[in-house]
């Protein structure tokens, strides 16, 4: 718990100190401040809403015992069996399977599984799933991913916003180094973000979900059937927002290329040889 404080505290200091320079390319001493204005605000803003802004652009729906008491029953008996506060249970209606954790804390978490998901596969692979993302909520992993997640496409829009509106030179001409420097910072500022998030991560929630479940290898098949069907179902939403790519238990991106980039999810051969390997 106290090292993801650490890492959060990082994570948020570094947020602040990028829109600061990209402030200071925009607009020099004043654009720092503003931007150090708003990257302190981003930052409060984030603690606070930010999982609510990653379900709304999933459209996801809170479901209960009595809207979809398969899974709602599920998280339950999965949250006891882990020792955790019952968590909001969503639905995303989307083909391809997948699910995600958020919130600030065990005590305001919410899951979220796609309506793919829990059609495919099996309830004992499902339970290996739900496990997973509720050992995120217990490693207390959700605050730093949500965030990273919310404010990564934040920092981007800034710098692109620079690019085009910023970096004057004397004539009051668009300054092209400054220009040049803010396309290559859009895409990477991005990406860092993402990889503030450790891999170790997902197999640190790999695990806790098995010994939740107490079925390794129900996620190891979960994990396998995902792979397979997820690479040939695109999720759109995830497409337009690369920065949610990490907060999925599988990476839902369907292009190559830069959105490769994006994906801080190990090689699912090894996350499934460890499962193996516990079972």
């Amino acid at each position: 718990m106290f090292g993801n404080w650490i890492k959060t505290s990082i994570l948020m200091a570094g947020i602040v100190a990028l829109f600061g320079a990209v402030g200071a390319l925009i607009g020099g001493q004043q654009g720092m401040l503003i931007a150090l204005l708003v990257g302190g605000a981003m930052n409060v803003w984030a603690y606070w809403f930010s999982d609510k802004m990653v379900l709304k652009m999933y459209r996801a729906k809170e479901v209960d015992a009595s809207s979809s008491p398969y899974l709602y029953n599920m998280v339950r008996e999965l949250a006891t069996r882990g020792g955790l506060p019952m968590p909001k249970v969503y639905l995303i209606d989307e083909a391809q399977p997948n699910a995600f954790a958020t919130g600030r804390n065990p005590e305001h978490a919410a899951v979220a599984a796609t309506t793919g998901i829990v059609q495919m596969l099996s309830e004992r692979e499902l339970r290996g799933v739900m496990a997973h993302e509720l050992a995120h909520v217990k490693n207390r992993d959700i605050l730093i991913s949500t965030i990273s997640a919310t404010v990564a496409g934040a920092i981007s829009m800034l710098a692109q916003f620079g690019m085009f509106f910023g970096g004057r030179d004397g004539e009051d001409r668009p300054n092209p180094i400054v220009a040049i420097i803010l396309m290559i910072v859009a895409p990477m500022a991005g990406m860092l973000i993402q990889m503030a998030i450790s891999r170790t991560r997902e197999f640190g929630a790999d695990r806790g979900g098995a010994e939740i479940s107490g079925d390794p290898n129900a996620l190891a098949d979960a994990l396998a059937k995902i792979d397979a069907y997820a690479r040939g179902i695109p999720m759109h939403t995830a497409d337009a927002h690369p920065e949610t790519a990490q907060m999925m238990i599988m990476n839902p991106l369907s292009g190559g290329g830069l959105k490769g980039l994006f994906s801080t999810h190990p090689a699912t051969e090894e996350r499934i040889a460890r499962l193996r390997a516990m079972a």
